[in-house]
């Protein structure tokens, strides 16, 4: 019979029930409420209610229990309320890297390449002759093997400066990195949540640096109508709050915090969907959330240029469509000599997985 045959669909990806599976959809519902336990859980038992995730042998009391067993809930005594660990925390930062990044291996001194070469730490594909100064773990000792054996046969066996090989390896280098969130009203506006994807972004970047590349440093700072930082242990807890966008706070701050650091490669990543539309002056703010106020536009771009001189690229990853915001990033982009993503929120955890590991920039030695 020719044509098509319509089925119901099923999720492939539903927890099969047990502990394990249950704990993935938690660690996922927990970025969505904002680390808010009791919510997440509740949320859980209207799933089970449609989805069947539990059974007779295991219920969702037994998963609740198994939570508190295993460190990953405590209870407050005082009232009865569920508050995550910092267990929790962890497992949701490693959830979040493994959902963007993918299976990523740990690697040993965790730094960036460079694009020098020469007495480094890595190994990279460049072969070369033996020179004085060498020193013997750079000597590939099979090639060299073989080039003495192409030189003098192999029944008189001799081995020659000629004969050996050394391999290049790459220079290394540190990097410290501001990144940079919008937490302001329209991050949750239009019935979208961008909120959520900057978070398990940032959850993600923040685990990977510390696993991968332990010497880099990663500063977080979320900006509305002003700039603070938080810490990696604030991201499962972040929400968006009644704000507008004061961008050149948030810029001023990520350039104070890498002014301390006292690597050469400093870079701030920006996330946000919107125009700048805030100042604070003497205290008060200055707000105009109509079009691109001229007055907060040019301070905005006087403090990406301010970066440039700071030998501080900034890299944007606009999640809105908008022509005419469009226009403005690129603008900013070309004052500081940037870069700049027009990102899906789907896409966005790939475009700075790629760009932080790429380190296209110049190192300075």
């Amino acid at each position: 019979m020719r044509g098509f045959h319509f089925s119901n669909f099923q999720p492939d990806d539903l927890p099969k029930g047990g502990f394990d599976e249950l704990l993935k959809l938690f660690t996922q519902l927990l970025n969505y409420t904002a680390g808010d336990a009791g919510e997440a859980l509740a949320w859980m038992n209207e799933l089970d209610k449609k989805y069947k995730f539990t059974n007779n042998d295991y219920g969702m009391g037994d998963f609740i229990e198994d939570l508190k067993n295993k460190g990953y809930l405590k209870e407050n005594t005082a009232n009865g309320d569920m508050n995550i660990t910092a267990k929790t925390e962890q497992t949701i930062r490693q959830s979040a890297l493994e959902e963007i990044f993918g299976q990523l291996k740990k690697a040993g001194k965790g730094n960036h390449n460079s694009n020098l070469s020469g007495i480094g730490e890595e190994k990279n594909a460049d072969r070369r002759e033996y020179s004085f100064g060498d020193s013997l773990d750079q000597i590939d000792m099979t090639a060299s093997i073989h080039n003495a054996q192409i030189n003098h046969g192999i029944g008189n066996f001799t081995l020659t400066e000629r004969d050996l090989e050394v391999e290049e390896k790459d220079y290394k280098t540190l990097t410290s990195t501001v990144l940079m969130i919008d937490i302001s009203h329209s991050m949750i506006l239009y019935g979208e949540d961008r909120i959520t994807p900057a978070k398990k972004v940032a959850m993600a970047l923040a685990e990977l640096i510390k696993t991968r590349y332990p010497k880099d440093t990663l500063d977080i700072v979320v900006f509305g109508n002003d700039a603070w930082p938080i810490t990696v242990k604030d991201l499962p807890y972040l929400q968006v709050g009644p704000y507008h966008t004061n961008t050149f706070a948030g810029l001023e701050l990520a350039a104070d915090l890498l002014r301390r650091r006292k690597t050469h490669n400093k870079q701030i990543f920006m996330i946000t969907d919107g125009k700048p539309t805030c100042l604070k002056e003497n205290g008060k703010y200055y707000k105009n959330s109509m079009g691109l106020d001229r007055k907060v536009i040019n301070k905005t771009l006087n403090m990406a240029a301010q970066c440039k001189r700071l030998h501080i690229p900034i890299t944007t990853f606009m999640i809105a469509q908008d022509p005419y915001l469009q226009q403005f990033v690129r603008e900013f982009t070309q004052i500081n000599g940037g870069r700049a993503f027009y990102s899906s929120l789907t896409g966005l955890g790939e475009y700075i997985f790629e760009d932080y590991i790429k380190n296209r920039r110049k190192t300075v030695r």
